[in-house]
């Protein structure tokens, strides 16, 4: 089969991988009709995840047709299905408790040490996103493998197009739980930082959840257009002081609500962002956390904080003292996907959600090389890359 491999900083390959095969019983093999370039791939894209090897199938966004199941497996071969990027073995502790990205069993034990040491406790199963979490081919591909194929792919009924619900993958239910994670209440004011598509994805969902103001950041004219088509207001961050435009629409008091949806190679020319971007370039610092340092500054005295953003290591000059002076509610993590795809399918279904507006691009495989290289180095044009096999 045809497949995106890494092998190094800014370097990514079509190359010609064996077909995957069934290996345990619960096992499907999917043939990849649709897939997507993720905001998260530019951090594998750029070299700042550890534990990528050359040769790795990227891609985490990804849906396509069952051509073979294991015996375990509750697929049927023929169908359409969208698979979500976090692998999860559904009987867990966390599985239990609807918390899928946290499970126990689909990171192999050989593979969890480095977590272990670096969070506490180990990461759960990932496609395509490095050997951190579990070394799984991704779906950039024409075949993949899905571990677990009982519990995570939601299956999509004939007639829906696939750029209509490729997303319930990754960004649509990161964008919806970042949102979630909130706790909006009427009359609020949420501020979000990043109008990529996890940003605007989360600008719909808290205007869906009954927010009356959200301001979005960003310095992209086309996202910044994007941000307002979703109802926000905007602040172009290379026009404006954030903290004090932010202070100034809400009467000095605050956001009730901050989302951080740029997570750790945030950019920009602010003093902290220079400094962790020369430690990241130099190895010494793996996330740059000016996006979160501001949303912690301007959230309200008891505000909430959401944090869909990926970090990966560690950061400095976390503005701790804040976060507990102001009384603030932190809530964070990875997705779990699979608690929130059929309400999003049935949204999608009713015409609640607009899931194709920030499309940009459609390649095919062969061209995703191309991709990487818009997406990373032409924000404003690239907004979303669709790769079709």
């Amino acid at each position: 089969m045809r497949a995106l491999t890494w092998h190094g900083k800014h370097d990514v390959r079509v190359e010609t991988m064996p077909d995957p095969q069934i290996v345990n019983p619960r096992d499907a093999i999917i043939q990849v009709t649709s897939t997507a370039i993720c905001g998260s791939d530019l951090h594998l894209f750029d070299g700042v995840i550890p534990g990528m090897q050359a040769g790795d199938i990227l891609g985490h966004e990804f849906m396509g047709r069952v051509v073979d199941v294991g015996p375990g497996s509750t697929l049927k071969v023929g169908q359409r299905v969208v698979v979500p990027f976090t692998i999860s073995c559904g009987s867990c502790f966390f599985c239990q408790r609807a918390q899928f990205s946290a499970c126990d069993n689909s990171n192999p034990a050989d593979k969890q040490d480095l977590t272990e040491t670096m969070f506490g406790h180990a990461a759960a199963g990932l496609f395509g996103y490095s050997h951190l979490t579990g070394g799984y081919p991704g779906g950039q591909a024409e075949y993949v493998r899905v571990p677990f194929s009982d519990v995570g792919p939601i299956v999509i009924p004939e007639g829906m197009d696939d750029d209509d619900v490729l997303f319930l993958s990754d960004i649509l239910p990161t964008g919806w739980m970042a949102a979630d994670n909130a706790d909006i209440e009427a009359d609020d004011t949420v501020v979000v930082w990043g109008c990529g598509p996890v940003g605007l994805f989360a600008i719909q969902a808290a205007r869906l959840m009954g927010a009356a103001r959200v301001i979005a950041i960003d310095h992209y004219p086309n996202r910044l257009a994007l941000a307002r088509r979703m109802g926000a207001e905007v602040i172009d961050f290379k026009q404006t002081s954030v903290l004090e435009a932010v202070m100034e629409m809400t009467g000095g008091i605050g956001a009730d609500a901050v989302i951080d949806a740029v997570g750790m190679e945030a950019h920009g020319f602010a003093l902290d962002t220079v400094m962790d971007n020369l430690k990241q370039a130099v190895g010494v610092g793996a996330d740059s956390g000016h996006a979160l340092r501001e949303a912690l500054m301007a959230v309200r005295k008891g505000g909430r904080v959401s944090v869909p953003g990926v970090y990966g290591g560690f950061m400095d000059k976390f503005p701790l003292g804040a976060l507990m002076q102001k009384g603030l509610q932190l809530r964070t993590g990875q997705t779990h996907v699979q608690a929130y795809t059929h309400d999003l399918l049935r949204r999608i279904q009713e015409g609640e959600l607009d899931t194709t507006f920030m499309i940009s691009h459609r390649l095919p495989l062969e061209e995703a090389a191309k991709g990487y290289e818009g997406f990373r180095w032409n924000q404003n044009d690239w907004t979303k890359v669709v790769l079709k096999t």
